[in-house]
């Protein structure tokens, strides 16, 4: 990123001045336009009622200090040869975004009706926030942008996620002072004592105080600017201010700026690739400071509108009825001279378009944000490689993740050269038995170290920082790039990314439908330490309700997975990596588990979603099992086994078939999901009739919702999480929520037709096992050894 040998920083001519002025005017322009006119784009006619929109959508007063920025990022990208990225932070952005992208031409290559001409002009204008038209956010549709701008605090996360791994780019990152007031936002700004100068790319914040929210001041505006400045630098930037209204003085201080910023990072580039510097560096950013809905009507129905919060959204409201406001919105309009900017047919003149860089230079056109035409398939190994021997069911135990640990290391080794997989988690790599990784690549970080300090690597692809939000911005991040990788979270609070992922999905589901969209690598979660063994941590710790939250969403987007054991992790984070554009989220255990399948019988397991597991039911020939005991997880996978061999011993006679669900989006009818099963599918499986007792990881009111319109729902009984969450042993965790064995042996004999006076002495033995655990441990702390030792027979 060095400069142009023909750039002289930090000043402008007045001939440079004059044009980038005219493209700020244009953008402007074209902003105001969005929001109010419907037709007569080029003011040709006097204003009337009928040019002007029914209904008035948009937001005003952020889009000058974002055209502000546009304008002088292209100055920056054209004048030193930038590649470039910008992330529009502030929430209602899209005017200005749509708007600059139409001016360099990006929006018209997409949109071929959407003309750079008085017609596409008109087009232009009329579809923004109307019916069948885009939205008012940055959203998927708008070119350039990988980040949706109605949700505020990702901005920043977003910014560095394009930039990790990506060496020659700049990724600008818009941050509007109502999104700086975010818990996600603030923990963001720690991204840079992650941001390695050599094989990163370089994040300029451009912190925009404009001074107001929808409706009161923001908190970083009215700090002192020598307060803001230690904050700044406490979060180890170095500040460079613009400050003003008045437009020619705000251009000359923003080129200053830029220029200053872009040197700064070379330098800062260069001392690290060229000279081998390893001391942290202070990098730049730009806090601008300009009034919201600058260039706006001063003052509306006698109140002041510019540089105020009543600027945020639309400062006329009432141009059709009010003959007052249609006027003002004609002078606002033409204040902007836009028979200066566009010629007779509606084309940017050319002074205009000076500053717009070419090609896949432009903003708009940068395929880092359409980062799908940038990824490579992910070199992933032959799982039988990692596979555990598996010679008959249950006779070994293995922790999952630890085996899919193995594997992840080798795609980090097979990705050190291209760099483009990364593993991101809260602290918790090690902990979620993942830390193989290290032996391909240590923990990135930039900040200080000492002696007692374990795998920690200024070069490292593996992401660790104890907040989730940033976690999962980073990943958004890198993955909307064209790269890909893996979550992996404890369960229970993986829930604080809730928001985000809703976002991320909804962010998926649009770009579906734009074929100009490549498709990314998707979402993968690894959600471990679940809530059937954080017995240890106790209720704080024990929450499995982030499926329920997932199959909420899009069924064309999201995926959820249980894996049984460590051959089915294995095969299912095979799928999940080489898919794209969905959210997958993989649950899996991190302690000893049984090994139930051969990786054969694995990949065809996982491949089918859910299936019988012939060797473990009693159903024999043409009859048909009594009672379906299903599972999905792998301690309910347990219980029901062993549930399964205490009715193989106690009740013979009893056909029982076990049903094993690893793809619980199978439950749910083929006609509201891809993965979903139809009714003969389903009635196959499960029996129109029959008693089914289902054991599910999570919370049981999400089977009987899914299930809910199958035939026999009614004869469906689930057990699963209940809230009985304690600091307890990892056996009694399951008896406190019902899901045991001895309790699943009770509901089979309270349910199959016959059993309930048959069997009784065999229901009071599951009664009295279950009063005989809550006494021993009690008194000896640990699970009955019977329970503790248990192995399968089958």
């Amino acid at each position: 990123m060095s400069a142009h040998p023909h750039q002289v920083s930090g000043s402008l001519t007045d001939d440079e001045l004059r044009t980038l002025d005219a493209h700020w005017r244009a953008a402007n322009y074209l902003s105001v336009g969005q929001i109010y006119l419907m037709s007569n784009p080029l003011l040709t006619e006097p204003l009337r009622p009928e040019h002007v929109k029914p209904r008035l959508l948009g937001h005003w007063g952020t889009s000058p200090g974002l055209n502000l920025v546009y304008t002088h990022l292209n100055r920056l990208i054209r004048s030193r040869g930038l590649e470039a990225l910008c992330i529009w932070g502030p929430g209602h952005g899209g005017p200005a975004v749509v708007a600059n992208s139409w001016l360099e031409g990006s929006y018209t290559e997409i949109y071929p009706d959407v003309t750079r001409d008085a017609a596409g002009m008109a087009r232009l204008f009329r579809q923004f926030s109307f019916p069948g038209g885009v939205p008012s956010h940055v959203a998927p549709e708008t070119p350039g942008s990988l980040h949706e701008g109605g949700e505020l605090g990702y901005s920043l996360s977003h910014a560095y996620g394009a930039a990790f791994d990506n060496p020659d780019l700049l990724v600008t990152c818009v941050i509007g002072d109502g999104e700086a007031e975010t818990g996600p936002l603030a923990a963001s700004w720690h991204s840079n004592k992650f941001l390695d100068p050599v094989h990163d790319g370089a994040v300029l914040p451009i912190l925009h105080l404009n001074g107001y929210k929808i409706a009161n001041p923001t908190v970083l505006s009215r700090l002192p600017e020598a307060e803001l400045d230690d904050l700044l630098r406490g979060y180890g930037h170095e500040p460079i201010h613009v400050t003003g209204d008045e437009p020619a003085a705000v251009h000359r201080a923003m080129a200053r700026a830029m220029d200053a910023a872009a040197d700064r990072i070379a330098g800062i580039q260069r001392a690290a690739r060229q000279d081998g510097a390893t001391e942290r560096p202070r990098w730049p950013m730009i806090v601008l400071r300009t009034p919201k809905g600058w260039t706006g009507p001063a003052e509306v129905d006698g109140l002041p509108v510019e540089g105020t919060w009543r600027a945020h959204q639309v400062p006329l409201s009432a141009v059709r009825d009010n003959p007052d406001h249609l006027r003002q919105l004609e002078e606002w309009l033409l204040s902007y001279r836009p028979q200066e900017l566009f010629d007779e047919h509606g084309a940017p003149r050319p002074d205009v378009l000076t500053c717009v860089p070419d090609g896949a230079r432009r903003l708009g056109s940068t395929p880092h944000a359409n980062g799908g035409l940038l990824a490579r398939e992910l070199p992933l190994p032959p799982l039988e490689r990692y596979a555990v021997q598996v010679d008959k069911p249950g006779a070994t135990l293995h922790e999952p993740t630890r085996v899919l640990g193995n594997l992840l290391e080798d795609v980090m080794r097979a990705t050190a050269d291209r760099r483009d997989f990364r593993l991101v988690g809260p602290d918790e790599t090690a902990s979620n038995r993942l830390q193989a990784v290290y032996a391909a690549s240590g923990k990135a970080w930039q900040a200080g170290t000492l002696e007692v300090d374990e795998h920690l690597d200024r070069h490292g692809r593996v992401m660790e920082i104890l907040s989730e939000h940033t976690c999962q911005g980073w990943l958004e991040g890198y993955l909307l790039t064209g790269r890909h990788g893996l979550f992996s979270c404890y369960e229970a609070f993986v829930h604080i990314v809730d928001s985000m992922v809703n976002q991320h999905i909804k962010w998926l589901r649009v770009t579906r439908r734009l074929p100009w969209r490549a498709p990314i690598a998707s979402l993968n979660y690894l959600l471990t330490s679940h809530v059937w063994r954080q017995d240890h941590n106790g209720f704080s710790h024990q929450d499995p309700g982030f499926v329920d939250h997932i199959l909420n969403k899009s069924p064309e987007a999201v995926r959820v997975y249980l894996p049984p054991d460590a051959n089915a992790l294995l095969s299912v984070a095979d799928h999940a990596l080489r898919s794209k554009d969905y959210v997958n989220v993989i649950v899996a255990g991190k302690q000893p588990c049984f090994d139930w399948l051969t990786m054969d019988q694995a990949k065809a397991h996982c491949a089918r979603g859910a299936g019988i597991w012939e060797w473990a039911g009693t159903e024999t020939g043409d009859r048909e099992p009594d009672v379906v005991l299903a599972c999905a997880g792998d301690v309910p996978t347990l219980e029901v086994l062993a549930a399964a061999q205490l009715l193989r011993n106690h009740l013979p006679e009893l056909a029982v078939r076990v049903v094993n669900v690893v793809d619980i989006a199978r439950l749910l009818p083929s006609e509201e999901h891809p993965h979903g099963m139809t009714d003969f599918e389903y009635n196959g499986l499960f029996t129109p009739d029959k008693p089914v007792v289902f054991a599910y990881h999570g919370y049981p009111w999400l089977i009987h919702r899914l299930a809910y319109r199958r035939t026999g729902h009614q004869h469906l009984h689930v057990r699963g999480y209940k809230e009985m969450g304690t600091t307890t042993t990892p056996f009694d965790m399951v008896v406190r929520n019902d899901l045991d064995r001895y309790r699943l042996v009770m509901d089979v004999i309270d349910r199959v037709p016959g059993l309930a006076v048959r069997a009784a002495a065999v229901r009071q033995e599951m009664e009295d096992a279950r009063l005989r655990h809550q006494a021993y441990i009690r008194e000896h702390g640990v699970d009955l050894p019977e329970v503790a030792d248990w192995t399968w027979e089958g």
